[in-house]
């Protein structure tokens, strides 16, 4: 059983299973202060746990509770409270928690879409220059998840995240080179990064050949934003 209709849960809707809960559904915008966007998350969730006890929940959180910058905020407040009732309400769970996922697509804000974008009409970038962040293809999501779902790695809480971090220097290079075109950039001397725990999924990346930022970066763009 599939929850939601953004990038993530359309990932499985060609693999579904009948004993999984894949809840990929909620608050997407991570500025939102609105009690009663989170609430109809929580609600859902609620009301899913209680019909379908007995099936496994898969819930897809996000890699951003690691980052200091933004602790205290409502989003990673809420993320962190559904990952505990989660926790707290049902026997068979796999917490996972997403970097930037990449794939086809998706909301026009997500990083990598709006990086492209705003390449391709001209539009000045903002760009922190110290700031770091962690790209991870849609389909790695989906097939890492497969993985642990057969490994029967249940009742934990996973990142699911690329091996490194690219500053936004890096991304923003590898887009010019793909399009040949020059982005236009206002750089700004501040930004962060947060590092991710991924020795669970390691493993993953290095059976698959996916070992050189530069060319799973370059695959991806490819893969995703061909014209």
């Amino acid at each position: 059983m599939i929850v939601g209709r953004g990038l993530i849960a359309s990932l499985f809707t060609d693999c579904d299973k009948e004993d999984t809960i894949f809840f990929a559904s909620g608050v997407s915008n991570s500025l939102e202060t609105k009690t009663e966007e989170f609430l109809r998350e929580e609600n859902l969730i609620r009301k899913i746990i209680a019909q379908h006890s007995d099936k496994i929940f898969v819930y897809f959180s996000t890699c951003s509770v690691y980052d200091s910058s933004k602790t205290g905020s409502f989003y990673l407040l809420h993320k962190l409270k559904m990952e505990q009732i989660i926790k707290n309400t049902i026997d068979k769970f796999l917490i996972l928690r997403v970097s930037n996922a990449v794939g086809k697509g998706g909301n026009p804000n997500l990083l990598m879409n709006y990086i492209v974008n705003a390449v391709k009409n001209n539009e000045t970038i903002n760009v922190h220059t110290k700031a770091t962040r962690n790209l991870i293809d849609a389909e790695d999501v989906k097939n890492i998840t497969f993985d642990l779902l057969q490994k029967n790695e249940l009742n934990k809480i996973i990142n699911v995240a690329y091996t490194q971090n690219y500053s936004i220097i890096e991304i923003l290079e590898t887009v010019e080179n793909f399009y040949s075109i020059k982005p236009q950039i206002n750089l700004i001397r501040s930004g962060a990064g947060y590092d991710i725990r991924v020795a669970e999924i390691e493993e993953y990346f290095q059976k698959n050949n996916m070992i050189s930022k530069d060319i799973y970066i370059q695959k991806i763009l490819k893969k995703y934003y061909s014209e």
